[in-house]
């Protein structure tokens, strides 16, 4: 591929994101950090988790993203009773009466989407969580020894309610750690929430324009890897992955008092992507360590283990975030 045409993908990328969010805020509103985050994460591969209480228009928010894509979007409510095949799908015999012949035929599960919403993942055992785990590492999933390829663009987003926790099966730290990010969504503002009372209470129904097709947004996603990092940026984002680990050479006191476990080198993959994504989403075209400092949060907070002392004095991972990013500059 020329340079020239890489150049004109990059400059498409940054003004899809424009009319993305445009189309986005007809619907949504506010939540600029929670839209900016779930881009970065569409146009990196990844799988994002959305963590935020009931109400707070998650699902809305992947809808709607999946409708401006123009993708097929499948949502799972995942229950106590949801087993894999409700997710993969599974094979029945079907019997032709007119040739009376028997054969297997496979039924197609949700997770063969564009956009597959997990929704409320912690509430299923850990035995259909990890259907998600083929998918969201290899893009296909096999059943019944057939493996079979998943539509491409893919991508898993995952919401969990942080307040109700009976009854729930907290995600292991493997399955983790396969969520490029995890994205916090917060109350909205005072006056953000008059005017999402306004806007939902009537009968006003906004018109959602297509912005791209699955071609254009697999282009997209492949220019972000294309991106080049400077040896001292990439440097930048090991050195701070690499301080999260208590048992580390230089990890700083604050981490040997409060983490268990620090993140692997699937965070500094991570870093690394997110950061070439929002360089080329604002515009820009050479990775600064402005970006890994940016998308450091939300990268690295669900991958830090913290131990009982840490969460008995109140630490959040992202006051560890706050202080790795200190350590590391």
């Amino acid at each position: 591929m020329s340079e020239e045409k890489d150049l004109k993908l990059a400059a498409k990328l940054k003004e899809s994101r424009t009319k993305i969010i445009k189309e986005i805020h007809k619907v949504i509103v506010g939540q600029e950090n929670v839209i900016d985050e779930i881009l970065l994460t569409f146009f990196s591969k990844g799988h994002a988790l959305i963590v935020g209480v009931p109400g707070l228009a998650k699902t809305l928010l992947v809808s709607t993203l999946s409708e401006i894509l123009d993708l097929r979007f499948s949502r799972i409510q995942f229950t106590p009773d949801l087993m894999p095949s409700d997710i993969l799908g599974y094979e029945i015999l079907q019997e032709d009466l007119a040739l009376k012949t028997r054969k297997l035929e496979f039924i197609w599960g949700p997770v063969f989407s564009n956009i597959v919403l997990a929704d409320e993942i912690n509430r299923t055992p850990p035995k259909t969580q990890s259907a998600l785990l083929q998918s969201m590492q290899e893009q296909r999933v096999t059943v019944f020894g057939k493996t079979r390829d998943l539509p491409l663009p893919f991508m898993v987003l995952a919401t969990q309610n942080p307040i109700e926790q009976e009854g729930t099966y907290p995600l292991p730290e493997a399955q983790l750690d396969r969520f490029f990010m995890q994205i916090n969504v917060d109350y909205p503002g005072h006056d953000q929430e008059i005017e999402i009372v306004e806007e939902t209470t009537g009968l006003k129904l906004p018109k959602i324009k297509k912005i791209l097709n699955c071609e254009e947004i697999i282009e997209l996603q492949d220019i972000v890897r294309k991106v080049p990092v400077a040896k001292s940026v990439l440097e930048f984002a090991i050195k701070l992955v690499r301080l999260s680990r208590p048992n580390a050479e230089h990890a700083p006191e604050f981490v040997r008092k409060w983490i268990s476990w620090g993140a692997g080198p699937r965070a500094s993959q991570s870093l690394i992507l997110a950061a070439k994504a929002n360089c080329l989403l604002h515009g820009r075209f050479a990775v600064s360590c402005e970006d890994i400092i940016k998308v450091a949060p939300a990268v690295l907070r669900h991958r830090i283990v913290l131990n009982f002392q840490a969460q008995a004095e109140g630490i959040s991972p992202d006051e560890i975030v706050k202080r790795l990013l200190e350590s590391a500059s």
